[in-house]
């Protein structure tokens, strides 16, 4: 059972959602009265309250989703508010579907998509995992943080061939490498607002780190939003080539260390945006003929089911006719129909923009 000061603050929470009639958040949308007052007494065995689940959209009224899961066993207790709001934003995956197994699928079938270097600048494949037996940021003690760090930099120092490297841990960083590490666009910061409310944040920079091989094209964060990000990538559009390294870097670490996996929900993360296969497929990709028919642009991507963005990721401007295109599914499909999605979607808005010549 949850404390009464913690239901007190709950309620003080549900009150000024409630409130907030310009709130557009996927939180607000779903969290009703009968939901609210079937979670708030509930705890999970590791601590976990619905106060952790949505008090970064209490706080940040302009969240787009708002909630996140503290622990692994969130998803399940309080799956009355995570279910509908993931059917909401995974479009398409409903409360009775079920994410299917892993499958990477036949890594030769994916290729160069622009072999002349015309269009695409770089190429990136990344997916999030969680350590089994640990919970997510909220609930994790300074020495859960030491711990994890001990165990992923250890594992990771195993890895050989390719992706040898080295292991960066925040702690104690010195000045030059810190800024190898930024001019490398490597180094992560300290969470934006929306983590921090939901405590994701605490103990920084303890348990934090970054490896990565000496060509650097992988990377894994370690402790950053989640326990696990494992990143692939490269210059140029060598998809095959950064989708094998990724797949064989994630399938050499889950020998060593087991991931959190829901029999439903796929693998699990802190957010519940990044569930399933976790995957995002992206390039910065030049399309300066469909960049001035923006319609044509956002028809093709959204037969394939892509998404377009800024230069910079997220809300940002296109530079120079330069978009971050990535695949917008992540669940009820496999790793291998993610990337392969992405791949076509790709392989046809360069056939367009040759032809619009």
């Amino acid at each position: 059972m949850a404390d009464a000061a913690t239901i007190t603050k709950l309620e003080e929470g549900f009150k000024k959602l409630q409130a907030a009639t310009d709130c557009k958040s996927l939180l607000k949308k779903y969290l009703s009265k009968d939901i609210f007052d079937s979670l708030k007494a509930k705890k999970t065995g590791l601590g976990a309250t619905l106060l952790d689940v949505i008090q970064s959209g209490v706080e940040n009224l302009d969240s787009g989703v708002g909630i996140y899961a503290p622990d692994a066993e969130a998803y399940s207790l309080f799956a009355p508010l995570f279910d509908p709001i993931i059917e909401d934003y995974h479009k398409g995956f409903k409360q009775t579907d079920k994410h299917p197994a892993k499958d990477f699928g036949d890594v030769s079938q994916f290729v160069n998509v622009d072999p002349d270097g015309k269009f695409v600048i770089s190429t990136r494949v990344r997916c999030g995992r969680s350590l089994e037996g640990y919970p997510f940021n909220p609930c994790l003690t300074e020495a859960h943080y030491k711990e994890m760090e001990e165990k992923v930099s250890s594992t990771l120092s195993g890895l050989e061939g390719e992706l040898k490297g080295t292991y960066y841990p925040l702690t104690g960083m010195t000045k030059e490498v810190q800024q190898k590490l930024i001019d490398d666009h490597f180094l992560f910061k300290e969470g934006d607002r929306f983590l921090q409310a939901a405590n994701a944040c605490r103990y920084w920079p303890t348990g934090r780190g970054i490896y990565h091989n000496d060509k650097k094209t992988f990377l894994v964060w370690c402790n950053e939003e989640d326990h696990l990000r494992i990143i692939s990538m490269q210059m140029g559009g060598d998809l095959g080539q950064v989708y094998r390294r990724l797949v064989t870097a994630v399938n050499d670490i889950e020998k060593r260390v087991p991931f959190s996996h829901h029999n439903r929900l796929g693998f699990l993360t802190f957010c519940p945006t990044n569930l399933g296969t976790t995957i995002r497929a992206s390039v910065h990709i030049k399309l300066p003929k469909l960049a001035a028919n923006r319609e044509k642009l956002e028809e093709v991507a959204a037969r394939y089911s892509l998404q377009v963005r800024g230069t910079r990721g997220e809300h940002t401007e296109a530079e120079g006719g330069i978009y971050d295109i990535s695949n917008k599914r992540r669940m009820g499909l496999t790793e291998y129909q993610a990337v392969k999605e992405m791949q076509d979607g790709i392989l046809e808005l360069i056939k367009i923009e040759k032809e619009m010549a």
